[in-house]
């Protein structure tokens, strides 16, 4: 299955509760940090929330 990077590029401080639960739930914290999850709609939706907090990249 397809992987994505998730990388934080904006802060969560004061945006609303659910944005920064997301946040956290993608497995983010500090600013410039990275994950790779895989590329499903659980996570697509996750992303969609908080697309103005992140940058989102293929991994090939």
């Amino acid at each position: 299955m397809a992987q994505i990077k998730i990388t934080l590029t904006k802060s969560p401080i004061g945006r609303i509760p659910a944005q920064r639960k997301t946040v956290v739930a993608l497995g983010l914290g500090k600013l410039n940090s990275s994950v790779v999850k895989e590329d499903n709609a659980a996570v697509r939706g996750m992303i969609n929330a908080v697309s103005h907090l992140v940058t989102v990249e293929d991994v090939k």
